[in-house]
């Protein structure tokens, strides 16, 4: 059940993220700053802050199945990078 879970969150992710990144001018004039709700390819809803934005989608629509995402500029809303402290010798 959980590996079920785990690439159905990937799935979302992967079919959600795009959206904003293609739109992200035109979402940042209108929602600069706020929290988006990302379904079926459009903007379901939009909040001050995340917290906000998780507990109004999860009513609405079935986990797994929506994107939350900062309306901010430039990559940083949309990726992260993670660092390693392995040390190879």
């Amino acid at each position: 059940m959980y590996a079920y879970k785990e690439a159905l969150y990937i799935y979302v992710f992967r079919k959600r993220a795009p959206i904003f990144k293609k739109n992200q001018a035109d979402l940042l004039k209108k929602y600069e700053g706020k929290f988006l709700v990302i379904k079926d390819e459009k903007v379901a809803g939009t909040y001050e802050s995340e917290v906000q934005a998780y507990t109004e989608a999860q009513k609405k629509f079935e986990l797994g199945t929506f994107l939350i995402q900062q309306c901010l500029p430039g990559n940083d809303s949309f990726s992260q990078t993670y660092h390693s402290r392995a040390i190879f010798v």
